[in-house]
């Protein structure tokens, strides 16, 4: 790994746009390489202060090839899809690697393995497999919450908390003009979802703005995550894929093409591959990143 620029208090974070191929789209992500000499604190220092919604740290792991910490501004995160395509498009590029590769990363989520397509630009990532809870809180505070009303709920499908790794909301939407219409309140969430206070809430679709695509998702940070709103989330996508092969088409395997974003002039995408095996849901996902620049922070450690 490429050493990180640590002189005093002056540290620079690689900055790449997640999940697309166009500067400026996507969704933002800091990345730190060779972050073994930094305390957790100051890792939540600095992911404050980068203030998007995810930092990369990347560190050595007796584990697995590389171990991955994840920090929104306001709290460490189990996994994160943006950040892992991020770091890897990063590490490839900064070792010069000129071959596609099979990687294992350590993570709170678990070990999950990432393979980097060099001839496509490409990050594929395992995640955890997929969990789904029943949601029994009330709706019409739910659609409040984020500023829809009850008859904005598509009810050919449930509302579940599902989770890759990370806990969400997968709350079904009739049309696409409704995500036009969401104004959420982040604030309200945690006493809304009392099964699981730290999930965020993930509206989803099946009208797309683009025909390649089969779902439209947008992503609501969690109240104590210091952020509003992910522009690109590559674990709730993931979650979706399941919930599509589960709920919308059941099948034992599906392979899919999910757009976020375009409501915050962010739009990407991922691309979602879900398996049943026994009674597991496995689930992976891929996507590209674009190299931004760097970020130079003073700040007190």
């Amino acid at each position: 790994m490429t050493k990180m620029n640590v002189n005093g208090n002056k540290i620079n974070i690689a900055h790449y746009e997640a999940f697309t191929d166009i500067p400026g789209k996507g969704n933002p992500a800091g990345v730190v390489f060779d972050s073994d000499n930094l305390t957790e604190d100051q890792m939540q220092i600095i992911a404050n202060n980068v203030c998007f919604n995810e930092t990369a740290f990347l560190l050595k792991s007796d584990k697995a090839d590389l171990r991955i910490r994840f920090f929104t501004p306001g709290h460490e995160m189990n996994l994160c899809g943006h950040g892992t395509v991020a770091s890897i498009c990063g590490l490839m590029k900064r070792n010069n690697v000129t071959s596609s590769q099979d990687l294992s990363i350590e993570t709170l989520a678990g070990i999950l393995n990432v393979h980097y397509d060099h001839e496509h630009q490409e990050i594929k990532m395992a995640q955890a497999s997929a969990e789904f809870i029943e949601f029994h809180g009330d709706l019409d505070r739910l659609m409040d919450s984020i500023g829809l009303l009850r008859g904005d709920i598509d009810l050919r499908f449930p509302v579940v908390y599902g989770s890759t790794g990370i806990w969400t909301l997968i709350l079904p939407v009739r049309s696409l003009d409704a995500f036009l219409r969401m104004k959420p309140d982040n604030r309200k969430f945690k006493e809304i979802l009392t099964q699981i206070p730290t999930a965020s809430i993930h509206p989803i679709c099946l009208e797309t703005y683009e025909k390649t695509c089969a779902m439209h998702g947008r992503h609501f940070s969690a109240s104590h995550s210091g952020t509003i709103e992910d522009p690109v989330t590559g674990t709730a996508s993931g979650v979706m894929g399941a919930y599509y092969m589960s709920y919308i088409e059941p099948s034992d395997q599906t392979e899919i093409l999910i757009e976020q974003g375009n409501e915050i002039g962010r739009k990407g995408t991922v691309r979602v591959y879900a398996e049943k095996k026994n009674s597991l849901i496995n689930v992976n996902i891929s996507g590209k990143a674009v190299y931004m620049g760097e970020i130079f922070l003073s700040i007190k450690l």
